[in-house]
């Protein structure tokens, strides 16, 4: 026993257990434990222990049962280790021979062994990361076709450059390759697989001796030229006009003198012998056929260096022969390594892989993508806030489609779907914006208690957090719910939940109305005099203890439904009948009743008094959120340098200072003259002006000084609504089945319930359809299309658009002034209209005009049976 433990005491690991089972099968050990072993025969397959004397083993194990057992455990895993290192292995001299795995054997007709091997010389950049992607998505739908045929995802660590690979790079470089799934099935952290070890600088023996086979071959030799002589070979086939390369001067040198001076300790290097004549041809999946005069490209190279180090092309070709690897796939900075690596497996006898060299990746400016366009490094997008599928989803595009418009993928459908004959060779640039978007759309498959334990993980990256506070606590769990919701509907990142959490608790209200620049959105609303009385109410109410305030007691139901849940879209509120959200509606309308102000006059100037901002996310939600922060402020739970919260107090006390500045003159609105005051201005106005108005022909093209997307972007189509039922989880919502001239009736969700209540008001009727835009589900509704409607500002009057009776069902509607002919006026694809988010920029300029005319850029919508109509005037088209 003192030799177990002092040995345990010695060693660790694979080393430690080496040690325990060459203690116990010790003559000195085995007598004192009473039990023998038998010596290893010629073949390591053979070992196996002798049953012991009689009683003596029984005996040990009885009396020391968990000692027994380490030993059985520790001396089956060394047998394994050196059954499998002799098996596989049998490297050597004169008494072993190299095996490879794919000998005599088709590559195409393997199952799939790819292999990713980074070098550890700094961080998984993403095109490191898409090379590590696509060798995966071969690997595991390989797996999936050939069940138990040996292939799978090999993890090479390539630690030859000893003067820049680090540890620190290595475990950076894994933690990154976990983070975004790609686990391996074989790889340095595994000592017991069958083709390890898997860091080339623990396989310094097998280069060794596949080079010392080589020499006995005559495939390579032995080369005694200094630095000195080298450089002036280069300098003298320079000057000649010769490409450089190694002009074979101990090629063929005598082998005498290469023994004397190897019995000199003369320094060398072992140099392949390129075959005369030779040339390396390969069929690229990416690139095609690309071939090599080898013997006037590369010259006799270099295997192994003087110091003994294996040069790079050599430790790759044997790894690749030696792992079994059936096909490479890389960027294409490694093509020309191809011709070395070939050669040197031509000589070995082994099986080339089959290549793939994938294009460069670049930024927008078209250059290499590097550190200078911004995140590159898998990490840093992790920090950033991306998810794992996303990035993987994005990165699989950059160079791969699946020859359809899809452009959102799971991991399974890329498993399923990737090939790498789709795989094109030219260059791929990153886009910041698509991966954006593509991060978007996941997130909005996730649930928000999926998402929230991403949100608190974003708090700690951007420090918003004291040191000691507890990402567990009811306080951040509640707080990371609210900032969620607030953001869901908008963010890109899980990073954008944080920041708006941030710019929420803060207040951006100027200390006085000369502070705001002229001509800007706020100062302009001010001027129009409702501002400074509405403010003077908030203030007066909040200081008599008469403005709603959050419900301490149920802070989150702002952001919940009783029948929905957690509540992602902004036009949404959350609470009963007697909550804070709706004691808050009940306000507003008191103000709009007292001070006779409806729609952006309400809503503007009350937003900018509460929360300093003049658009933003629901008040409400904002409010709940805020008074969150003031009770964890209190609590010392923030980083007070990232995080500012000025509580509701403090706000009051800020917006009073401000009135104070406003200019008497904006402290009301103006009086509105009289119709027929007004009237007759205008007429007067018109007569003097008459001469100079433009006629109609004159009129003002609007399009002149547009510069968004055409509307021809959208696919609106005429549809009728053939059913529609009252959703089953949500108040808000009808469900509606549509005919839009299709092989079958879409179905589309519309939040229409508050205004149309009966399903009777709907079936039958004639509506306009954006038929282009994605399928996405609406409180677990799939919803694809969506009714065009009009409304006022404030949406507290939605219309469905009225279309002529004689419009045919599933035409497509026209905007005058615009072609909707040719090519150039066909409608986007669903993927594309999403990701540009044309819809968003097309809105602000769909309108009804002052006869409730609903049109684009003041032109009207069309159909075969004449122009749309809506009675709401100078509203919005949405």
């Amino acid at each position: 026993m003192a030799i177990l433990c002092a040995t345990f005491g010695r060693h660790g690991g694979r080393v430690g257990l080496a040690a325990v089972t060459e203690a116990f099968m010790s003559p000195a050990t085995s007598q004192r434990l009473s039990f023998t072993t038998v010596s290893k025969s010629t073949s390591s397959k053979s070992i196996r222990r002798r049953r012991p004397a009689p009683n003596t083993d029984n005996l040990y194990a009885t009396l020391y049962p968990k000692e027994y057992e380490a030993f059985k455990k520790s001396h089956a895993e060394i047998m394994k280790l050196k059954s499998t290192a002799e098996d596989v292995s049998e490297v050597a001299s004169s008494e072993k021979k190299i095996v490879f795995p794919l000998r005599g054997k088709n590559v195409d007709e393997e199952a799939p062994r790819m292999r990713f091997a980074p070098s550890p010389t700094g961080s998984l950049h993403v095109g490191g990361a898409r090379t590590a992607l696509y060798n995966w998505l071969v690997a595991k739908k390989g797996q999936l076709d050939l069940p138990n045929q040996g292939g799978g995802f090999v993890l090479r660590v390539e630690d030859t450059d000893l003067a820049r690979s680090t540890k620190e790079s290595e475990e950076s470089v894994l933690a990154d390759l976990k983070w975004l799934g790609l686990y391996w099935d074989e790889g340095p952290d595994d000592v017991t697989a069958e083709f390890g070890p898997y860091r080339q600088s623990e396989r310094a023996e097998l280069y060794s001796a596949v080079a010392q086979q080589l020499l006995e071959e005559g495939k390579a030799y032995r080369c005694f030229c200094t630095k000195e002589e080298l450089e002036e070979m280069k300098q003298k086939q320079e000057a000649e006009g010769i490409p450089p390369r190694y002009d074979g001067t101990w090629r063929d040198a005598d082998p005498e003198l290469v023994q004397k001076y190897l019995d000199e300790g003369r320094e060398f290097t072992v140099r392949f012998k390129v075959p005369p004549g030779s040339r390396v041809v390969i069929e690229d999946i990416v690139r095609g056929t690309v071939s090599w005069d080898a013997e006037s490209t590369v010259g006799d190279f270099i295997l192994l260096r003087s110091t003994g180090v294996p040069v790079y092309n050599f430790c790759v070709a044997v790894d690749d022969a030696s792992m079994g690897i059936t096909t490479v796939v890389r960027a294409e900075e490694h093509l020309t390594n191809t011709l070395r690596q070939g050669l040197i497996l031509d000589a070995l006898n082994a099986p080339r892989p089959r290549y793939a060299h994938c294009s460069l990746i670049l930024g927008e400016d078209k250059m290499k993508l590097s550190k200078r366009h911004g995140a590159t490094s898998c990490n840093q997008f992790r920090l950033d806030g991306y998810l794992p599928d996303a990035m993987i989803n994005y990165l699989s595009l950059l160079g791969w489609n699946d020859g359809t418009d899809n452009e959102i993928f799971s991991r399974d459908e890329l498993i399923d779907t990737f090939d790498l004959e789709r795989v094109v060779k030219s260059p791929s640039v990153f886009d910041m914006e698509k991966l954006n978007w593509i991060n978007s759309q996941h997130l909005k498959l996730l649930s928000i208690e999926e998402v929230v334990p991403m949100v608190k993980e974003q708090f700690t990256f951007i420090d918003m957090l004291a040191p000691e506070t507890s990402l567990e606590s009811e306080d951040v769990n509640n707080f990371a719910i609210g900032a969620t919701c607030l953001a869901k509907q908008m963010m890109e990142t899980t990073r954008r939940a944080a920041t708006n959490a941030i710019d929420v608790l803060g207040y951006n209200l100027p200390a006085s109305f000369s502070d705001l620049k002229d001509g800007t959105e706020e100062k302009e609303m001010i001027k129009g005099g409702n501002f400074y009385l509405l403010g003077q109410k908030i203030v007066q109410d909040y200081e008599s203890n008469n403005f709603p305030q959050p419900n301490d007691a149920n802070i989150l139901e702002a952001f919940s439904d009783p029948k929905q849940g957690f509540i992602v879209e902004d036009n949404e509120t959350g609470g009963g009948a007697y909550s804070y959200p709706e004691s808050y509606k009940v306000y507003m309308k008191s103000l709009a009743k007292e001070f006779k102000v409806k729609g952006k006059n309400l809503f503007h100037p009350v937003r900018y008094a509460l929360t300093g901002e003049m658009s933003g996310q629901d008040v409400t939600k904002q409010l709940s959120l805020l008074e969150m922060g003031q009770e964890m402020s209190g609590r010392g739970t923030f980083n007070d340098e990232v995080v500012k919260v000025v509580q509701m107090k403090d706000r009051i006390e800020k917006l009073k200072g401000f009135l104070e500045t406003i200019p008497e003159e904006f402290r009301a609105p103006k009086v509105k003259e009289s119709k027929e005051n007004k009237g007759n201005e205008q007429k007067a106005a018109k007569d003097t002006t008459s001469e100079a108005a433009p006629t109609a022909t004159e009129k003002v093209d609007l399009r002149a000084t547009y510069e968004g997307p055409p509307v021809t972007a959208l696919d609106i189509r005429v549809g009728l609504i053939t059913k529609a039922w009252e959703h089953p989880e949500s108040d808000k919502l009808w469900c509606e089945e549509i005919d839009l001239g299709e092989d079958e009736p879409r179905q589309v969700a519309s939040g229409l319930r508050e205004f149309y209540s009966s399903a009777s008001d709907l079936e039958g009727r004639k509506v306009l359809v954006v038929s282009n835009l994605k399928s996405r589900k609406l409180a677990g509704f799939p919803s694809h299309g969506m009714v065009l409607c009009s409304s006022n500002e404030d949406h507290t009057d939605v219309k469905i658009i009225s279309v002529p009776h004689e419009a045919k069902i599933g035409e497509r509607v026209t905007v005058s002034g615009w072609d909707f002919e040719s090519e150039d006026g066909k409608p986007f694809a669903e993927n594309k209209l999403q990701k540009k988010k044309i819809l968003q920029k097309l809105a602000p300029f769909m309108t009804t005009d002052e006869f409730g005319t609903p049109g684009f850029l003041g032109s009207p919508f069309i159909t075969s049976g004449g122009v749309c109509s809506s009675p709401l005037s100078d509203g919005q088209v949405s």
